[in-house]
């Protein structure tokens, strides 16, 4: 008989968001969409035409497969790394390795610390964060997981003190991801530290650095290279940073050769590399084009603002205003439409369901995100939350 052999339930919180916005779109409730995380409308413009132009050349480099390397955009990884920081990296003892995007690698960075051979205790940013590396924990099982714990008290970056002993690997996400706050320098320095005397791998996905606000956002390849005895990885995609290049697959990594030799060989036996010409495109974008990048971060920025505006103003609480990315992070009301809330979950529902407010829900909060134009919703959201007459306590 056929049916599923994966348990029930095992859809993470995207996957339950789209369905239930597929479902409301069926039954003709006009949505207005604050779940998506990809920018609206195509990649800048100057990464395109770079693209077209690599898509029509003859060299067979830029039509092969390009593995752990890069021959149709030579040095990629380098390259696109050096955009993402001010510290000079050139004479650091590192390796780089080129990436279809850090969403299809986290998989392999469990992989790449041993646990298809051993058991392996992964620390994550998860609760509340992006689910992805949880996911990828509960799939590989010789994986034990914690969710570290992030709240508006620790601005949600997690204390060393917190960490399980006997961990192998933290899988971090800043700016997080969905709270907008940043990792600071001093912060970093202290994990780095214990990091490097408990022996743990250290890996952060920087997917939303370039969209920082603030001057206190530091990647972890500003600081990980002062200590030499740390096995540490850094990830870099262009998804978010040329417009929407969620498509286009580019990436790199960054770290100590040790860490990076190990994701190559995994990588290299179970991924074909990214699309050359892509990665030209993004590369002349980083190089070239950083006006049009600050654009993107401007708009983020502003629309931010403008959505903090509309629903605090309507009586929803703010977590933590956000330092980086396009999320804003919500606390969940006790009360909206005349009714009990029982959970995160249950609000966003009856926003759907009332509204067409479309958020991502996580336990005890909800996100927001600003990738369509808020200006344009700007009375109906205010009309929605105006509707549900939100309280709290």
């Amino acid at each position: 008989m056929r049916a599923s052999r994966l348990p029930p339930g095992s859809g993470n919180v995207l996957q339950t968001v789209r369905e239930k916005r597929a479902e409301a779109e069926a039954a003709g409730i006009a949505l207005l969409d604050l779940s998506i995380g990809e920018p609206k409308g195509p990649a800048l413009l100057s990464a395109r035409k770079a693209a077209a132009q690599a898509v029509m050349s003859d060299s067979q480099a830029m039509h092969a497969y390009q593995y752990n390397a890069s021959p149709g955009v030579p040095d990629f990884a380098p390259r696109f790394v050096k955009a993402h920081t001010t510290r000079q990296l050139d004479s650091l003892e590192i390796d780089y390795v080129p990436i279809p995007g850090i969403k299809s690698l986290l998989g392999l960075v469990p992989l790449a610390c041993g646990c298809a051979q051993q058991d392996v205790m992964v620390a994550t940013t998860t609760r509340p964060g992006y689910p992805i590396p949880a996911d990828w924990c509960d799939y590989h099982p010789r994986v034990t997981h914690q969710a570290l714990p992030l709240n508006p008290g620790n601005q949600f970056r997690f204390s060393p003190a917190e960490i399980q002993p006997g961990t192998d690997l933290i899988m971090m996400n800043y700016p997080h991801n969905p709270s907008g706050q940043v990792a600071t320098g001093s912060w970093l320095r202290e994990l780095c530290q214990f990091c490097s005397d408990e022996n743990i791998r250290l890996f952060n996905d920087a997917a939303y650095c370039v969209l920082s606000h603030t001057p206190d956002s530091s990647t972890l390849t500003e600081v990980a290279p002062d200590f030499p005895d740390l096995s540490w990885a850094e990830g870099f995609t262009a998804a978010k940073l040329i417009g929407n290049g969620t498509g286009w697959h580019v990436g790199a990594m960054v770290g100590s050769p040790d860490f990076i030799s190990d994701i190559k060989e995994v990588k290299g036996k179970t991924d074909a590399g990214f699309v050359a010409p892509m990665a030209a495109g993004v590369v002349v974008a980083f190089e070239q084009d950083q006006t049009g990048i600050a654009g993107y971060r401007e708009l983020y920025r502003s629309r931010l603002d403008l959505l903090i505006s509309i629903l605090t103003a309507r009586g929803m609480q703010l977590a933590l205003k956000p330092q980086a990315g396009f999320f804003t992070l919500w606390l969940t009301p006790s009360r909206a439409f005349g009714r009990r809330v029982d959970s995160a979950e249950h609000f966003n529902m009856m926003m759907i369901e009332e509204t067409g407010v479309v958020g991502v829900h996580f336990p005890g909060y909800l996100r927001y995100a600003v990738c369509a134009d808020i200006e344009a919703m700007r009375r109906q959201l205010d009309d929605a939350f105006g509707k549900a007459q939100v309280r709290y306590g």
